[in-house]
């Protein structure tokens, strides 16, 4: 267990494309998988690794987040040393960038008593073994150690993520962006492995030499003056950037092997929400779907995720869609490719159709009527 180990959260995240669905939130606490929030999973590797101690850096439409992590009791984290801390961005800070917030709390990571840190983003989810990651890089007494995923569907996912090039011997020689050209690429996990001592050093050092708005930016820019290792993550990836990518990944856990391997693996937790089983009543139809508990379903429901506390009438058909909780789907609904926020309400024989690759998304508290 890495009980040397710290973890940092940051959140400077870019939400350009999936606003839709960030209005109210980061990406980190968006509904995913019928029960769960994005930041769950990375949030769960680092427990599962033995990290009690991890500080969350966000921005300031975090009210959710907050709600969502607590105390960081589902995660072991609701302790009298060390814990589980949630830091918020300055309104007029950048969007994406973490230097100022990490250089003005620089006192959680001088109080406390771990050696090391493991950065990470919340928008790759994954059941990663950082255990194993964290002893490799500590045998190849690297500065720093990256984690990557070889893809091969780079053409049509990872947009905009940043990729390595990587000599024989695995060491990152420089970054590139993914601009989906190719199908095969080498695209960074972001989550990065150093000593709490040279992590200090960066966030100063880059403060000191402006020109750089976060620590992985500042680490690519001195990759001849660092030791930049790669590490190879050979299981799973869903990467959450943009509403097409949300809405893809969301449609993955529908696959047998996917699921297992995201959420038997290793497990993931999350908020207990102590909901009723999900009551399904005569004529309702439920094919190759996810439903969380507390729905009460009286339609159709195909390929597709369905969020707790939701209603669906009879004669609605809800197929490929992914429904947030708290929605009412009247009767006689017709949605396909569909994404519905929270606390959405549809009006009777109403037809919803998207692409999937350009899905209908209905935001918050939305109404959908004549």
């Amino acid at each position: 267990m890495l009980k040397d180990y710290m973890g940092i959260i940051s959140l400077s995240e870019d939400e350009s494309n999936i606003r839709s669905l960030t209005v109210h939130r980061p990406i980190a606490s968006i509904p995913i998988f019928a029960r769960y929030r994005v930041i769950d999973f990375i949030l769960s590797n680092m427990k599962n690794a033995g990290i009690t101690n991890v500080g969350i850096f966000t921005q300031t439409a975090s009210r959710s987040l907050i709600d969502h992590i607590g105390t960081g009791k589902p995660w072991d984290m609701n302790r009298k040393n060390d814990g589980v801390f949630i830091f918020n961005r300055y309104l007029n800070a950048a969007v994406n960038s973490d230097i100022k917030l990490l250089k003005n709390n620089l006192e959680f990571l001088y109080r406390s008593k771990k050696n090391k840190v493991i950065l990470a983003s919340s928008y790759m989810v994954c059941n990663m073994d950082l255990e194993e990651i964290a002893y490799e890089h500590e045998k190849s007494d690297a500065d720093v150690t990256v984690v990557y995923k070889k893809v091969e569907n780079g053409d049509n996912m990872f947009l905009n993520c940043d990729s390595l090039n990587i000599d024989k011997d695995g060491r990152v020689t420089s970054v590139g962006r993914n601009l989906c050209l190719t199908d095969t690429a080498n695209v960074s996990m972001d989550v990065f492995i150093m000593n709490k001592e040279f992590f200090i050093d960066c966030i100063l050092r880059c403060i000191q030499d402006g020109g750089c708005d976060t620590i992985k930016q500042y680490i690519y820019a001195n990759l001849k003056k660092f030791d930049v290792r790669a590490h190879e993550f050979k299981g799973y990836v869903g990467c959450i950037n943009s509403v097409n990518s949300y809405y893809r990944v969301s449609m993955d856990i529908l696959d047998y092997n996917v699921m297992n391997e995201l959420l038997n693996t290793s497990k993931v937790y999350t908020k207990s929400n102590d909901s009723a089983p999900t009551k399904y009543l005569n004529g309702s139809e439920i094919v190759n779907s996810l439903v969380a508990n507390g729905c009460v379903i009286k339609g159709t429901v195909k390929n597709s995720i369905i969020s707790r506390g939701v209603v669906i009438e009879e004669g609605a058909e809800v197929i490929n869609s992914i429904v947030f909780p708290k929605c009412v789907i009247n009767k006689n609904v017709k949605l396909k490719n569909v994404i519905l926020d929270k606390n959405v309400e549809i009006e009777e024989d109403k037809v919803l159709i998207g692409d999937k690759n350009y899905p209908v998304v209905i935001e918050k508290g939305s109404y959908v009527g004549i």
